[in-house]
């Protein structure tokens, strides 16, 4: 896979540029794919399960009288300006108050203030569910397409994957808007996370004549008797949307594990408030109903976010740079990934520095990147797993061990970055914040060059001191102090963070806050097992057919000569090492210095942080030949600068050594 990088166009500033364009979409088109088994298997359960059809919520309110007169636009009438993504600067402050209440977790998690009690209403009609879904959706032409017309507000929360493709109005889905014309976007809601939320948005950009329009346009897509229902839904202020099975070598690769195979079905919690024989069961999508909240976000989420979002658009010099912390299981990667989506409504791209070793982004876990962002994150991270611009392969999920290392792999990605970028910069965290991980936060923040601190805590008590400016000046680092510049190494001298930023407090106040799931698929070491996967299943083929077990993929040959053996996390004994590595995940790492061998193998006696280009199975050893045999979703052209594999304390998942079938790894 090859490194994005990102590309400057000459003279033109990078920050909150139009990207319109770029989102466009061709023409759709999708594959006849079967049904979802799991989806039949499910329905017989709850059938058995109880005789009676479940009760549903009946909308409050009829949807409005569609009004039959053309409505032709008025003279002198001119659309909005747009910014990236078909948002109009006018249109901010309502995308932001647009944003749904914020949870996180598959249980109902609120990261909110306190709330008003016109704030915690329930707006009349807002989730899609029951008899409701069989008038507002209908099957397309294609096998297992559906097409569903939503009004402004409504929501529909569901487990599974599909694709989407927003044909009328706007959609908002974990803070991104998908506007009409745009190309068409995954989305997966497993069981692992929070259940997604789809929000209509409308259209309230100018006066359209909405029958005609949504007539023409279902007419690609739905039977004569179809379109002519659905037409009938349709409001001034009505969105429509496209819904496509999805079907991905990823999709594919984790289904294969007995485990997995119900991963994007409901969990055993919200079977029961399941939307079951509706339009949209046959593609994938799974509908819940309103007793189980999806994603929400409240006032002090809401806040901060357009605290951020209006830096950005001008408010400081140069880029902002973001850095959010807080407790284990607070929220911070549904936050960040919120606030990504909601930027990438105005900009092109956005960089994201990675802190927290144990539960990565965009990488498997271990690693520590600096990545540039262009497409939203609608998934968790196992679903958007891609090469950063830039990574160190730590090979712990902890830094404990290693402190100093941690923070200058952390600035040695820094300083990798172009300082003359203007695109905002988003640094995730671990979640230690006690003690030496407290003192940690306090270097980041006094070596970058940080305009935003986002605190995340829950309850009244405090679980560690708010990190603003005037803290910071007394506060103890583990490499800085407070009462000399002179512990600053040279690193700091050159990018002197600016005397000031502004700290942000966002309360979390769900039900299970700083506790780790306990449901299936939901604890930190499981999430962590699905990063990989997600990683190694770029090792299957894009084109559709059964998944090919790891020990039938074509390994490359590496002559033992040419690259270096070396383990981070502990000392191992050179004669020992080929036990070591062997079917074990490997860095793909960079040396500095030529490796030389005299004949043999090159045992690294002490191995070192350096630039890691990806990661690969060492999946078998010829001493006689003096080969390694390494399976690595790597480009060929990128594996020849590797002189490296680095051994750390990040596992192979067992069910890659257990349930492949006709599973002999090693032979």
């Amino acid at each position: 896979m090859k490194v994005n990088k990102n590309i400057q166009v000459k003279g033109k500033p990078q920050k909150w540029k139009d990207v319109r364009s770029k989102r466009c979409r061709s023409s759709v088109k999708s594959s006849d794919l079967n049904s979802s088994a799991v989806m039949v298997k499910m329905v017989k359960e709850h059938q058995a399960s109880t005789k009676k059809k479940p009760s549903v919520k009946r909308l409050k309110n009829k949807p409005k009288t569609v009004h039959e007169k053309k409505k032709n636009f008025p003279s002198g009438f001119k659309k909005h300006e747009f910014q990236a993504n078909g948002c109009s600067t006018s249109a901010l402050d309502d995308e932001i108050e647009d944003l749904p209440d914020f949870t996180e977790g598959s249980e109902s998690i609120h990261i909110n203030g306190m709330e008003t009690s016109e704030e915690s209403e329930e707006v009349p009609g807002s989730r899609l569910e029951g008899e409701a879904l069989h008038h507002c959706a209908q099957r397309g032409i294609l096998q297992n397409r559906a097409v569903l017309v939503m009004q402004k507000n409504q929501t529909l929360c569901f487990r599974g994957k599909c694709i989407v493709t927003c044909l009328y109005g706007r959609v908002e889905v974990m803070g991104f808007t998908i506007d009409e014309g745009q190309k068409s976007y995954p989305l997966f809601s497993p069981a692992s996370h929070c259940p997604l939320t789809l929000r209509a948005l409308g259209h309230t950009d100018y006066i359209r004549d909405d029958r005609t329009e949504a007539s023409n346009i279902l007419e690609d897509y739905l039977s004569a008797a179809s379109r002519k229902k659905l037409v009938k839904k349709v409001t001034p202020t009505s969105s429509i949307i496209l819904l496509d099975p999805l079907d991905t070598p990823l999709t594919r690769f984790l289904s294969s594990f007995t485990h997995l195979s119900e991963l994007f079905s409901p969990p055993v919690s919200e079977l029961m408030s399941t939307v079951l024989d509706t339009p949209l069961n046959g593609l994938g999508v799974i509908p819940l109903a309103s007793n189980i909240e999806g994603l929400k976000i409240s006032r002090s989420c809401r806040d901060a976010l357009s605290t951020v979002i209006n830096a950005c658009k001008g408010d400081i010099d140069g880029c902002a740079v973001i850095l959010v912390y807080g407790v284990k299981n607070v929220g911070k990667s549904t936050f960040i990934r919120i606030l990504i989506n909601t930027l990438l409504n105005h900009t092109s791209n956005v960089d994201y520095l990675e802190g927290d070793l144990g539960q990565t982004e965009f990488t498997p876990p271990g690693c520590l990147c600096l990545s540039t962002v262009k497409e939203p994150l609608l998934g968790p991270p196992f679903t958007h797993q891609v090469t950063p611009d830039h990574m160190v392969y730590y090979g712990q999920s902890s830094c404990e061990t290693d402190l100093d290392g941690y923070l200058e792999s952390l600035k040695s990605l820094w300083r990798r970055r172009p300082q003359s970028r203007e695109i905002p910069v988003i640094i995730n965290t671990m979640g230690w914040v006690k003690g030496f991980g407290f003192q940690l936060l306090v270097d980041l923040i006094r070596f970058l060059p940080v305009t935003h601190v986002v605190q995340l805590s829950h309850g009244v008590s405090t679980q560690c001191s708010s990190l603003t400016p005037d803290f910071l000046r007394t506060a103890q680092g583990y490499q800085t102090h407070p009462t000399t510049q002179t512990a600053l190494d040279e690193f700091t001298e050159s990018h002197c963070p600016p005397k000031t930023y502004t700290h942000l407090h966002v309360q979390s106040e769900f039900e299970g806050v700083a506790r780790q799931g306990t449901a299936t698929h939901q604890r930190s070491n499981e999430h962590r097992e699905l990063l990989l996967l997600g990683y190694l299943s770029q090792l299957q083929s894009d084109d559709p057919g059964p998944v090919r077990p790891l020990h039938t993929l074509t390994p490359y040959q590496v002559p033992n000569t040419a690259v270096a053996l070396g383990v981070i996390h502990c000392e191992v004994a050179p004669s020992h090492m080929f036990y070591a590595v062997n079917a074990s995940l490997v860095g793909l790492c960079c040396l500095a210095e030529k490796v030389t061998s005299k004949g043999g193998p090159v045992i690294l006696s002490q191995a070192t942080l350096c630039p890691c280009v990806g990661f690969g199975v060492l999946r078998g050893i010829d001493t006689a030949r003096g080969l390694y045999f390494l399976l690595t979703p790597v480009d060929p052209s990128v594996l020849r600068k590797v002189n490296c594999l680095l051994l750390g304390a990040i596992s192979l998942p067992s069910c890659i050594l257990t349930e492949q079938v006709c599973c002999r790894f090693i032979q």
